[in-house]
């Protein structure tokens, strides 16, 4: 009786046939390293961009015709003393980080409660819930500014890191709450039915079962947030006025830039430094972050 069933050497057989145009030397070249290279290029020449300007001495920045711009000759540590001890730079980067972490820390805790009521409670019109959070992601944040600016000036806190922690949960609930309803949806509806039939009620539910095994959506939603929150530049400008309270993004442009001056080593250094708490996280919690946005079912 014939079959359409293969058995497991003829899957290998097949699979070590499908994958053999890889075997030759030009095929790998033109199929798989030439596309790679130019990947790392473009990923990692702009990171090498601003480190050879940080340490390039003023004369290297502008003269092309006696210096190549792609490497330096002579680096000096001048741009980066000028920035860290002639500017506020090291007060932005530190309310940069009380800032990302403090809107992280709140969207996160408002994403946890709205993503496991719409996936977990089932109220009627659950549905249509997540989607219009998700489209209110989508609007941008220069339609919103405004009137969070007036709500700003009502409370008091304009020119204060509180006003930013308190708007950039707007842009980073819709798509946190999204994301962990995705993950939410990726852990057995039995669990949760068992330990409601033990007696559990719904917090002790979500604290012991879900968010335990929720952890990599978490860490990935946290990533997301505390990214936008780095790099957020139109609210830190609208609601941020005094030197001392700037971020990074805004302090850098608004205090190196003077007038048609550019003082090109030092903003290049603050952006280079500004970078690196970010890329630090993601090589962290990268495996967390990639298994999250695949749907990994944890159990």
């Amino acid at each position: 009786m014939s079959t359409n069933l293969k058995t497991a050497d003829q899957v290998l057989t097949d699979n070590a046939e499908g994958m053999s145009y890889l075997n030759r030397l030009p095929r790998r070249v033109v199929m798989l390293y030439l596309p790679m290279a130019v990947f790392v290029f473009v990923l990692l020449f702009p990171f090498y961009w601003m480190a050879i300007t940080a340490v390039k001495p003023n004369e290297q920045l502008t003269d092309y015709n006696n210096y190549s711009p792609f490497w330096v000759i002579g680096p000096t540590l001048d741009h980066i003393k000028y920035l860290f001890l002639e500017t506020s730079y090291p007060g932005w980067l530190w309310n940069t980080m009380l800032v990302a972490m403090g809107s992280t820390a709140l969207s996160l805790v408002a994403s946890v409660f709205g993503a496991y009521a719409i996936e977990r409670v089932r109220f009627t019109g659950s549905r249509q819930i997540g989607l219009v959070i998700f489209l209110a992601y989508l609007i941008p944040p220069s339609i919103l500014f405004i009137p969070l600016a007036f709500i700003v000036f009502k409370l008091g806190i304009y020119d204060s890191r509180l006003a930013l922690i308190f708007t950039y949960p707007t842009f980073l609930i819709p798509f946190c709450t999204w994301l962990l309803m995705g993950y939410f949806r990726s852990i057995p509806f039995e669990l949760e039915e068992s330990a409601l039939v033990d007696g559990a009620n719904r917090w002790q539910i979500l604290v012991k079962i879900i968010l335990p095994l929720a952890v990599p959506g978490l860490i990935s939603a946290g990533i997301f947030a505390f990214t936008l929150s780095w790099n957020e530049f139109i609210y830190a400008l609208t609601f941020i006025q005094s030197s001392e309270n700037k971020t990074i993004p805004v302090g850098v442009l608004t205090e190196l830039v003077r007038g048609d001056v550019f003082e090109w080593g030092s903003l290049m250094a603050g952006a280079l430094f500004g970078s690196l708490p970010v890329v630090i996280l993601y090589s962290f919690f990268v495996d967390y972050y990639v298994s999250s946005m695949t749907g990994a079912v944890k159990e």
